[in-house]
């Protein structure tokens, strides 16, 4: 088995609801094939950098899940026969990618940076 990860994007007329029930449909087409579920993500309603099918946001998800190359065959033509997928790609990840990933959903590369404590100056 490999391990992969697939970023998709939902159309944006879905609401939040009906794009948790998609995601889960694609989860499940995973699970059918026995493939391992590491994470799941919805990074949700995000603004696109160029227009699809004339819409300039979407649900942006992504399923990281380890496979064999048949199942991602699979997914991949679930994605086509939905008419709420804008767009999808998946990737095979290495080990240097596997690492990332791990450190990443332990929050280790927050954006919040710790600032020193502010001193009052004197006059």
């Amino acid at each position: 088995m490999k391990n992969y990860e697939t970023v998709f994007i939902l159309n944006p007329v879905l609401s939040e609801d009906q794009a948790k029930d998609t995601v889960d449909k694609f989860v499940k087409v995973l699970t059918k094939q026995k493939a391992n579920i590491v994470n799941v993500e919805q990074w949700g309603l995000k603004k696109m950098a160029y227009p699809i099918q004339k819409k300039s946001t979407g649900f942006y998800n992504l399923i990281e899940f380890a496979a064999a190359p048949e199942t991602v065959a699979t997914l991949e033509t679930e994605f086509r026969r939905d008419e709420s997928v804008m767009r999808f790609l998946t990737t095979s990840l290495d080990k240097y990618a596997l690492e990332y990933n791990a450190r990443r959903r332990k929050g280790e590369f927050n954006r919040a940076k710790k600032t020193a404590p502010k001193t009052e100056a004197t006059v």
